[in-house]
């Protein structure tokens, strides 16, 4: 008889609680099932639970990498990934119909010099559940996999073509669950899979699964699991904060795994295999640094970046990065030490995923008062509150600090042992765009979608634009460029802030600065086809609403499928091209420049008070072919039970 190792059954027990099937009704091939099983993000965790776990260090210790260029790993991926988004990056310019310009014969022509083939990164803003599902309709437009996407007036195949896919915050919570659950599609994540409680928003997270989910059964049941998994870290021992509650909660929602996947990895993403033979893009999470007992997160704060393979900053404080894996290890000055421990699982992927949304922290203490709570839950989370003070309630502890004693003379976090981080977003770069504009990664166009609340009805007015132009103007900066973008009163009175714009169009700009950044095609949540200004803090959606939220950002990313602009996927196509025409001193066809007229940012300014932002909707209800109608819930598709699930997995 075979004993299955207790990773393994975690993994079949995802399996079973997967989707009936494919999009069709049909049920899962064997070949397929097997894909579910080994190509998602896994209980990488040694200890087989949250908690970290001391494991034999590598034969070459880990250490702490310079930040003056990519990591090896990133750079041998990049090989393989710029070469896999040339033949979706051909269908997806061939779907958008530049009529007066060959860009098909352009880009193949080009194919092996990616110099010129355009790279192409996306980001997703936080706020919350706002954020998760207006960026989930933007991504689910940009998708080829979504029915509809690329028809007349979608612009699918975006994301095949796109090298990088950052989140923050809420945003992050969309690029989590996409990266834990197989790189989903959105249409996957939403309809659901049975038995799970992935993308239930209408459960509210401060009670949990209403209904018999995975291995949850109640509020107290929920919670009480959320408690052993943060007393086990706790236990083994390290520092435990709000933020790991917060993190672990969120993932019930988030990751299709039996508990939320508590032993599920950020790394382990590096090693799944449609990730690591480079067929998606990267996935980039977004936090600040804040010091304990500082309570300011200003533009001058370290930006820390959390990929696969690595957690660091490039900016000039801390200018490295600590590999992922190892991040719980005792670094000093850079290297584990001969008498350091070297340590795996730190890396939770409900942690990571917590640190870029930690200001959620107060907002879980606030809603936990619910008489089903344990008081042992309550108690612990006010003990945690109580002990670090109020001002702190919103950090997550990185203890040990993987950064200390390294750089001394630029990291004012040198002498902490506990790295503090918080929410992406505190600094006001509210859009994941500085691991997307550093010179290092050559990106040429980014694709930022901003669901701030920045307006006092919940839209965004480009405030997180300008705190990345304005940070891109001080020394911290590192000399990282950035478009000028106007002030608040500007987007609203010209309507930068309901329309798709392009900031960075005119290069004499950057005369002054060591190179040309990414044109920045902003994508504000504005209401085409639903109000989707939703609370930053509104903790619960019934399925119809949170449809209506997704359906209404695809609306957006394709300007309701070309009804406001037939010519849309045309202009995408011109702004993913237009830094690669310039590189070669090719000239705009008459649609790339009408695009230009229509969608640049010319300077122009309109700074006159504005009164309260209250826009109509732009277009009528059921303008988009994005399906709201939930599928495949019932459990009568899946190709094996247990046994046969079993069965497949012994034969690979």
């Amino acid at each position: 008889m075979h004993i299955l190792p207790l990773p393994l059954l975690s993994l079949i027990s995802a399996v079973l609680a997967s989707p009936t099937g494919n999009s069709d009704g049909s049920p899962y091939s064997a070949v397929e099932v097997r894909d579910i099983l080994i190509g998602r993000a896994s209980p990488d965790n040694p200890s087989g639970s949250y908690a970290p776990a001391i494991v034999d260090c590598p034969r070459q210790r880990p250490t702490i990498r310079n930040a003056g260029s990519l990591s090896q790993s990133e750079r041998d991926w990049l090989q393989n990934r710029r070469a896999k988004t040339i033949d979706p990056m051909l269908k997806f310019l061939k779907l958008a119909n530049l009529t007066d310009f060959d860009a098909v014969s352009y880009v193949s022509s080009n194919s092996k010099n990616f110099s010129i083939v355009p790279n192409i990164g996306i980001a997703v803003s936080g706020g919350g559940y706002r954020a998760l599902m207006n960026g989930a309709g933007f991504v689910a437009a940009a998708d080829s996999r979504t029915p509809g996407s690329t028809d007349a007036g979608g612009i699918g195949g975006l994301l095949q073509s796109a090298t990088y896919l950052a989140g923050l915050s809420g945003g992050g919570w969309l690029v989590g669950s996409i990266f834990a659950n197989n790189f989903s599609s959105v249409v996957q994540l939403r309809d659901g899979y049975e038995g799970s409680n992935l993308w239930q928003f209408s459960n509210n997270i401060f009670t949990g699964p209403k209904g018999k989910g995975i291995s949850v059964f109640n509020t107290v049941g929920y919670w009480d699991d959320v408690k052993d998994q943060v007393d086990a870290k706790r236990d083994a021992g390290y520092d435990a904060s709000i933020t790991d509650y917060w993190g672990r909660a969120l993932s019930y929602q988030l990751i299709n795994a039996p508990d939320g996947g508590p032993a599920y990895t950020f790394s382990s993403i590096a090693d799944t295999p449609n990730f690591s033979s480079a067929d998606t893009p990267m996935p980039i999470l977004v936090g600040d640094e804040r010091r304990p007992n500082t309570q300011v997160v200003s533009l001058n704060s370290t930006v820390i970046e959390f990929n696969p393979w690595e957690i660091g900053s490039h900016d000039p404080t801390i200018f490295g990065f600590a590999p992922t894996r190892y991040v719980g290890s005792n670094f000093t000055g850079g290297v584990v030490p001969n008498n350091g421990r070297c340590v795996r699982g730190f890396d939770a992927f409900s942690f990571v995923m917590g640190t870029s949304s930690s200001l959620f922290n107060g907002f879980l203490l606030q809603n936990l008062t619910s008489p089903d709570v344990p008081k042992v839950v309550t108690d612990a989370l006010r003990s945690i509150a109580t002990s670090i003070g109020n001002d702190n309630n919103d950090i997550a502890a990185w203890t040990p600090n993987p950064f200390y004693g390294y750089h001394n003379a630029t990291n004012a976090n040198h002498g902490d042992k506990q790295l503090t981080l918080v929410d992406g977003g505190m600094d006001l770069q509210n859009i994941p765009l500085h691991p997307l504009i550093q010179p290092v990664r050559n990106v040429d166009v980014i694709f930022a979608v901003d669901s701030s609340a920045d307006t006092e009805t919940s839209f965004p007015n480009g405030t997180a634009l300008r705190a990345t132009y304005e940070r891109s103007k001080t020394e911290i900066s590192n000399g990282t460029a950035f478009p000028a973008v106007p002030d608040a009163e500007t987007f609203i009175n010209l309507g930068l802030n309901k329309k798709p714009t392009f900031f960075g169009c005119n290069t004499t700009e950057f005369a002054n600065a060591n190179h040309i950044p990414p044109l920045v095609v902003y994508m504000p949540n504005a209401p085409y086809t639903f109000h989707s200004n939703v609370s930053t803090f509104d903790p619960q959606y019934s399925d119809e609403e949170r449809n209506s939220i997704i359906k209404n950002g695809y609306n957006v990313a394709t300007m309701g499928n070309g009804t406001l602009d037939a010519q849309w996927p045309a202009c995408v196509a011109c702004a993913v091209l237009r830094r690669s025409l310039e590189r070669t001193s090719t000239s705009f066809s008459a649609t790339c420049q009408a695009c230009f007229s229509r969608y640049c940012w010319n300077g122009t300014t309109d700074s006159r008070p504005v009164g309260v932002y209250s826009p109509e909707s732009i277009l009528a209800l059921d303008q988009s072919s994005f399906a709201l109608s939930a599928k495949g819930r019932a459990a009568t598709g899946l190709a094996y039970g247990v046994f046969g699930i079993v069965a497949v997995v012994l034969a690979l």
